[in-house]
């Protein structure tokens, strides 16, 4: 009897969360389920969690009005253990870093590229990634300020790095999800599918 796909919550308190969604619907053969997460019940059964693009500091409060903040450490394996993969991509990388959830020991320098004008896309080697580069979109994007010894920083633009791992935390500050490339998303599903196992 097959195993049910997995289920892979996106956090939909604000910010580009159904892009995510989107993506993740395509990676076939067998798709994982999803479900929008705005309250703590929501967190309940997930295999895996996407914290995505948006505002940071909505998100914050987001959190705090909906009681989510402990319930996410919990899930994530904040009080031990190795929790659940998490994916976090521009002000999900922020909301992982040490001043917000703390479920990585790193620092997010916020809007460090510069205001929305400066956007950009760039062609990244990720040390995680086979295939070639990964186009990467830039929108207000963050950049790892500094980070501890057990963070694995992956791929940097102009010498700052903007995507690290740890245990089963991904974070990213680019835009996965607005792109063609499912490289990142299935590379956290496999980490899904293996902490599941």
């Amino acid at each position: 009897m097959a195993l049910p796909a997995p289920l892979i919550g996106v956090l939909a308190l604000q910010g580009g969360f159904e892009a995510h969604a989107r993506m993740l619907a395509k990676l076939g053969p067998t798709p994982p389920r999803t479900r929008e997460v705005r309250t703590p019940s929501d967190l309940d059964g997930l295999d895996g969690l996407v914290i995505p693009g948006g505002e940071s500091t909505t998100m914050t409060l987001g959190i705090e009005r909906e009681g989510l903040a402990e319930p996410l450490r919990e899930l994530a394996g904040a009080g031990g253990g190795d929790g659940i993969p998490i994916l976090g991509s521009c002000a999900g990388l922020i909301m992982l870093d040490r001043d917000h959830l703390a479920l990585m020991d790193l620092r997010a320098e916020r809007n460090a590229f510069g205001r929305q004008t400066s956007s950009f896309e760039a062609d990244l080697d990720v040390a995680c990634l086979d295939g070639g580069a990964l186009r990467a979109i830039f929108i207000r994007a963050p950049w790892i300020a500094e980070h501890g010894p057990a963070v694995q920083i992956l791929a940097k633009v102009d010498g700052h790095a903007i995507a690290a791992r740890q245990g089963r935390k991904l974070a990213v500050a680019f835009h996965a999800e607005l792109g063609h490339d499912d490289r990142l998303h299935r590379l956290f599903l496999d980490s899904v599918r293996d902490a599941a196992a």
